[in-house]
């Protein structure tokens, strides 16, 4: 049972790496509200890299971000937390690939196994909570700014983008733990049974053959020596 979860594990821990993945360059993180607009000409999308504007045609002009410095501090936070979530899940990965119990790699010890898999599964759930609060702190400055009522710039709404990376780093989370469970439940390779053993006496025949004419010969000279005694 412990083999199909750490299985199952590894699969949603690669699932969530992988929605990680699409996550990181989509365009739609934030989009511009219409609410409070009367007349609305244009939609305003951004990421963590560029910002596009679309019109009521379908035409889009997109720019990408100046400058680094240049930035906010946690945009700069949110692209260092996503790049080190994706690090870490396919680090977690290949070593959850070499540590599975159903993957035969050489000759190597189920304990060694199984501690690999533990690694894999910190590693995943590192990544997990690292996407989590990218994603968390984009939209805390998202909700913040939309309530803000002195706030005099654009106003934006939750994209589709961060119910993507919320989810992502939830499998991500939930396949780590599945995956790092095993190391509880895998014994070792199991000892060899052990057999009741009892010593039992064994008299070599050529043992034998040697003491019984030196019996022989101390019972005749036992016998010689009681009758020379019998005849004095």
């Amino acid at each position: 049972m412990s083999v199909a979860v750490e299985t199952f594990g590894f699969f949603m821990a690669a699932l969530g790496l992988l929605m990680l993945g699409v996550t990181l360059p989509h365009s739609y993180w934030r989009v511009s509200t219409v609410h409070g607009n009367v007349i609305t000409t244009n939609t305003i999308f951004e990421n963590l890299w560029f910002s596009c504007a679309t019109d009521s045609m379908g035409v889009y002009n997109c720019r990408e971000f100046p400058s680094l410095l240049a930035l906010s501090g946690y945009i700069q936070a949110c692209r260092a937390l996503m790049i080190t979530a994706i690090f870490l899940g396919f680090l977690g990965l290949f070593l959850g690939m070499v540590g599975l119990r159903c993957v035969n790699i050489g000759s190597m010890e189920l304990s060694r196994k199984a501690k690999l898999a533990a690694a894999a599964g910190a590693l995943h759930i590192l990544a997990g909570f690292c996407g989590m609060v990218a994603i968390s702190w984009y939209a805390f400055n998202i909700t913040q700014e939309f309530f803000d009522p002195v706030y005099a710039g654009t106003k934006y709404e939750l994209g589709p983008a961060l119910y993507l990376g919320w989810s992502a780093s939830l499998l991500a989370i939930l396949g780590g733990f599945c995956l790092g469970s095993g190391c509880c439940h895998s014994p070792d390779a199991a000892p060899a049974p052990r057999l009741p053993y009892e010593a039992s006496a064994v008299r070599s025949p050529g043992l034998t053959g040697r003491l019984r004419p030196a019996a022989s010969d101390e019972g005749d000279s036992t016998f010689g020596k009681y009758g020379k005694n019998a005849y004095v």
